[in-house]
């Protein structure tokens, strides 16, 4: 059973991350190695519900449009998976009934697909002269502002994935679908899942905490994949407390891209160009490639004791021609129980940020982070931005453990970098 994979993996490498390991299998069934199955793509919104408005388009139509191509991608690319959509046209369905969609077809991983929006702002373009009577009867004049409306500049990406005030709710969608967790409709499955026994809350939970971390791992890595063809990138991140439901209400891994500001009228033209969505519909299939291959690598180097599974062709995903440069095409995080020893041309540092603020090396924001800090200017696009990476680490689980510590410094994005001989290199 799934479950019992998951807690013993975890007790034996200790740290969650490493839980990636959710191979469906059933007491009677053969093992199943590939841990990526079913990819369900959810275009947010749709029929009377028409989410966000620009000037001239709807928020239903793009994410339609993008989820299309995203998973035409992805179903040339990766033929082993089973892609599923919400829906294939302009379409209504509630929340809820789109986190049924992936529950039933057993999903493996989702994606919501959206566009962000921001209210019109407001700014004085004048004064003018208002007349009124006070109290007294006295007439009295006085300035008044004469404001006008303006488009919100907000612009960029963000990726989101439930809010840890929804884990109950996580957890309770775990438990109402043990048929999807567990892949075993059996009498034993009905009875644990009903038992509310520490022992069943504890695998719940812990089930529940890898899926957390596979989602933000994703969610790093869309984000990840936006920056490289120069978006702007406003993060992975939870949403408040508010959460959303589609992503704490399906059984499975589960992230939530907002593609862009369909209120900011230069993004809004993005977002509905060809070139626009087929940009974007590439960065998260590549961002899904990465992933996949992640839990594979972690998977396979589990499974101790049993025979290895041979090595597929790697499928190569269409790459746009990145607008940022300098910065490597991806980053590979691999894990092993045992790990090797360390090679000497290999060292790994932690990518703080790229931002366009000029920071000394020395700032104050640095402080608490142990060891060099280095910076290196770079274009995005018309822009100068900066990019920040720190220390230098002889093995990959000494560098995770400094993303950890930087993160609990407010370096949100922070992740792991690899350099062999001096460059930075694609695993």
């Amino acid at each position: 059973m799934r479950w019992k994979r998951v807690l013993f993996s975890g007790l034996g490498i200790g740290l969650i991350y490493t839980l990636f390991i959710h191979a469906k299998t059933t007491p009677d069934s053969p093992v199943q190695d590939k841990p990526i199955r079913t990819i369900v793509i959810d275009a947010g919104h749709g029929g009377s519900d028409p989410g966000a408005k620009g000037n001239y388009s709807h928020e239903k139509d793009i994410a339609l449009d993008v989820a299309l191509k995203l998973g035409k991608i992805l179903e040339e690319a990766l033929p082993d998976v089973k892609i599923v959509y919400t829906r294939k046209t302009d379409r209504f369905d509630d929340v809820h009934r789109k986190a049924a969609i992936a529950n039933e077809a057993q999903g493996d991983l989702f994606i919501s697909i959206h566009c962000n929006a921001a209210g019109d702002l407001s700014r004085v373009v004048g004064y003018k002269t208002q007349t009124y009577r006070n109290k007294k009867k006295k007439k009295v004049t006085r300035k008044v502002a004469i404001y006008e409306k303006y488009p919100n500049p907000a612009k960029g990406t963000e990726t989101y994935v439930w809010a840890t005030s929804k884990n109950n709710a996580k957890t309770e969608s775990l438990r109402n679908n043990s048929v999807v967790v567990f892949d075993a409709n059996s009498e034993e499955t009905k009875e644990l899942m009903a038992n509310s026994d520490p022992e069943t809350l504890i695998m719940l939970n812990t089930l529940r905490n890898v899926y957390f971390d596979q989602s933000l791992r994703l969610s790093t890595l869309v984000e990840d994949e936006f920056t490289r063809v120069g978006r702007i990138s406003r993060g992975a991140r939870q949403r408040n407390d508010k959460g959303i439901l589609v992503l704490h209400a399906t059984a499975m891994p589960s992230v939530l891209v907002e593609l862009g500001f369909i209120s900011n009228p230069e993004e809004e033209n993005y977002l509905n160009s060809a070139d626009g969505q087929s940009e974007m519909a590439n960065c998260i299939a590549r961002a899904v490639k990465r992933y996949k291959d992640e839990l594979e690598r972690v998977y396979k180097s589990s499974e101790t004791g049993r025979k290895a599974a041979p090595v597929e062709t790697p499928v190569q995903v269409p790459v746009q021609q990145p607008a940022v440069q300098n910065i490597a095409t991806s980053v590979s995080v691999k894990t092993e129980p045992t790990p090797p020893a360390a090679d000497p041309s290999t060292h790994y540092k932690v990518q703080l940020m790229i931002s366009e603020k000029l920071y000394a090396r020395g700032s104050t924001m640095f402080q608490k982070l142990d060891g060099t800090i280095e910076r290196e200017d770079l274009k995005q696009g018309k822009k100068k931005v900066h990019k920040y990476t720190w220390g230098s680490f002889r093995t990959e689980a000494e560098a995770h453990a400094a993303v950890y510590k930087a993160k609990k410094q407010g370096f949100k994005d922070a992740f792991v970098v690899t350099y062999k001989n001096g460059e930075r290199v694609d695993l």
